[in-house]
């Protein structure tokens, strides 16, 4: 299998700053929630929340995805003015410590995306893909921010009850384009596709999305890929829980690298970025 390219010559812009993509970039996972399905709880208090993002620059994230909702399968919805109590004094604070580092906020709606960017996040992570707010696309236009649309199908509370496709990497792509065609309308230009792997997926509708991953590249954006730690992988290896998952997720993200996957969205930072590394290393012998 040859080695993409695509992720050769993009970039991601967002509120005056560019980050270079010629190199697979990370995004480090910060979950300000009580429920999430790997660290729920563990950095719910500020303090604990700024001290992990801390350790995750440290390790080597260009980018910090902070969430105030868990999204994982059976989850409830938050009220959006809990949620923004969650992420905001996170935020500000990673702000004011870390002017230049990229923070990306992890919401499907308006009323938490806009103060949001507000307080100075440069990126929206829709894991909904506008489907619950398509206002989220004329609020990152209004910033010049980042916008991720993710594909997913149904909500978190039900989306792994039976999922069904005809051809799930053709529904994606052409959800993804429609979506990201609708976000330009809306005035945003500086968009990021994530194929939305365990949003709605059965194992071999994830499997194929990963085989067929450079499809996705042909879109013109960067690809966003996050499995660190999902459930895919208890799936193909029985029973092994989310804190022993970690060589499973390292090998989906190198083959997704491979495949063109421009943006890595992890919890184990510090160990993505040696796979990175290596995958440049061995690229630059080509």
């Amino acid at each position: 299998m040859a080695i993409s390219t695509s992720h050769k010559y993009l970039q991601l812009h967002a509120r005056g700053k560019a980050l270079d993509l010629s190199t697979p970039r990370v995004m480090g996972i910060v979950n300000v929630t009580p429920d999430s399905f790997s660290d729920g709880g563990l950095f719910l208090k500020p303090k604990q929340a700024v001290q992990h993002i801390r350790e995750l620059i440290a390790g080597g994230a260009d980018i910090i995805d902070i969430g105030g909702e868990s999204t994982r399968p059976g989850s409830d919805p938050v009220p959006a003015g809990e949620e923004l109590e969650r992420i905001l004094p996170v935020l500000a604070a990673i702000r004011r410590e870390f002017p230049d580092i990229f923070i990306s906020v992890d919401t499907t709606k308006a009323e938490v995306a806009g103060p949001s960017l507000e307080s100075g996040a440069d990126i929206i992570n829709d894991v909904g893909g506008l489907q619950n707010d398509p206002e989220i696309a004329t609020l990152c236009a209004q910033y010049d921010a980042g916008l991720v649309i993710m594909h997913s199908k149904g909500n978190p509370k039900t989306m792994q009850i039976n999922p069904e496709y005809d051809d799930v990497v053709e529904e994606v792509y052409s959800f993804l384009d429609q979506q990201t065609s609708l976000a330009r309308k809306k005035g945003a230009r500086n968009l990021v596709v994530d194929p939305g792997i365990g949003f709605g997926k059965t194992l071999d509708h994830n499997l194929s999305l990963l085989a067929h991953l450079q499809r996705f590249t042909d879109l013109g954006y960067p690809v966003l890929i996050g499995a660190s730690r999902k459930s895919l992988i208890q799936k193909l290896i029985a029973n092994r829980p989310t804190d022993e998952r970690l060589p499973a997720t390292l090998a989906i993200h190198y083959d997704a690298m491979i495949r063109g996957a421009s943006i890595l969205r992890v919890h184990d930072v510090r160990e993505t970025m040696d796979t990175v590394r290596f995958f440049e290393a061995i690229r630059s012998h080509e």
